[in-house]
């Protein structure tokens, strides 16, 4: 933190106040940093691994009606036909309008170079560190790839971030320092607590700073979300889009509830629907500024092509990741398909990964905010070759 203030002692001199998290940086699901720059960028962590083979049904490919015997697949599922080979999954439905209209994409057979331990906890940080050692393990640097981006964009203005939600964004940690807000903080923040935050702080001005943005955020969020549903996706999306309509431009929140191990059939379409809901709660409360706007989600890694013996699937490798917003150039699935038949399987047990997920992340960044390809393989993205363009941006 700057002139050498660590975060600490910013949360304990709140938690002497009393007063709401909303004054303390914290780092939680939802980060969102205003930017110079007019383009917008919502990037959605799927924790528990999207099953992409379900989400995103490569029909088309012979294989998968032997291997998922327990699952209907395609049209025959209620699936919605994309492309002749691809099908998506019912439970995004709500959808085929943004494809239709090319505000819709998808990348599948990829995965970051995380391999073999099937860790959540390891996958999830390789994804959100974003960088990769030369013998292949995540690097130790403790920041994630988007606050790393931020640091290469010359005239960021992080006045307005902060985090929504309780759980540890790694993706958004590092030098670029953001404030937090959870749902379960009281964000209103009474005449007096606003009076003694001004006074404790009137002498230091960065904490003068910070208390004015938790008195900022107070007001602005007074009346205009419900604590009891903020970590419904839909509020998450929702707040986090009222803040992209203001000086923000840079957004990112998780979802949970994809670790589907067992009984898929039934567990996915919850999973799905909050998906669905935040991304069409973010283009109808972008308005205009969804014209500008690139939601990437993005999950630790895949699950198995075969189902085990509780109807679920259990952690994989290659998997699926989806992209909207009116700046995605959509009606696509990008990238190479590996086949599911035996030879062409990872292990002989997950779909094989023919892309880096990352270099999608970083091909969106440089189209978006103008970064250097060298900065986001050397530096956003260690390890990192992007390769081809694969022209998702408009």
């Amino acid at each position: 933190m700057e002139n050498g203030i660590s975060r600490r002692k910013l949360i304990q001199n709140s938690l002497i106040l009393g007063c709401s998290a909303a004054a303390s940086p914290l780092i939680t699901p939802v980060t969102l940093a205003s930017t110079p720059f007019d383009t917008r960028l919502v990037v959605i962590v799927l924790r528990g691994a999207m099953d992409g083979l379900d989400v995103v049904q490569p029909y088309g490919d012979p294989e998968l009606k032997g291997l998922r015997k327990s699952t209907k697949v395609g049209e025959a599922a209620g699936a919605h036909d994309l492309d002749g080979f691809y099908a998506l999954h019912s439970g995004l439905g709500n959808l085929m309008p943004l494809w239709r209209a090319g505000e819709l994409g998808f990348a599948h057979a990829v995965s970051t170079p995380y391999r073999n331990k099937r860790s959540h906890f390891d996958g999830q940080d390789f994804l959100e560190n974003g960088g990769q050692s030369s013998d292949g393990s995540m690097t130790s640097a403790g920041d994630g790839w988007l606050n790393r981006m931020l640091t290469q964009m010359p005239g960021t203005n992080v006045t307005t971030a902060f985090s929504v939600g309780r759980q540890r964004l790694l993706m958004l940690e590092g030098e670029v320092e953001t404030s937090s807000w959870s749902p379960d903080s009281d964000m209103d923040l009474s005449p007096t607590a606003q009076a003694l935050l001004n006074q404790l702080y009137a002498k230091d001005p960065l904490f003068h700073d910070a208390a004015q943005v938790a008195i900022d955020l107070s007001e602005k969020m007074d009346g205009s979300m419900n604590v009891r549903q903020a970590a419904k996706a839909e509020a998450l999306a929702g707040f986090a889009a009222d803040r992209l309509t203001e000086d923000t431009r840079i957004a990112a929140f998780s979802i949970g509830g994809w670790d589907t191990h067992r009984n898929q059939n039934g567990t996915l379409p919850a999973a799905l629907a909050e998906l669905s809901s935040a991304i069409l709660t973010l283009k109808k409360r972008l308005g205009s500024h969804w014209d500008k706007t690139t939601v990437l989600a993005m999950t630790e890694f895949g699950r198995t092509v075969r189902k085990n013996g509780s109807g679920g699937t259990d952690h994989g490798t290659g998997g699926a990741m989806l992209m909207a917003g009116g700046a995605v150039k959509g009606g696509k699935v990008h990238g190479e398909w590996p086949g599911l038949g035996e030879l062409e399987l990872y292990q002989d047990r997950d779909l094989e990964p023919t892309a880096d997920v990352r270099s999608y992340a970083a091909w969106a960044l440089r189209d978006l905010f103008a970064v250097d390809r060298s900065a986001l393989e050397g530096l956003v993205f260690p390890g990192l070759d992007m390769g081809g363009d694969p022209r998702i941006i408009r």
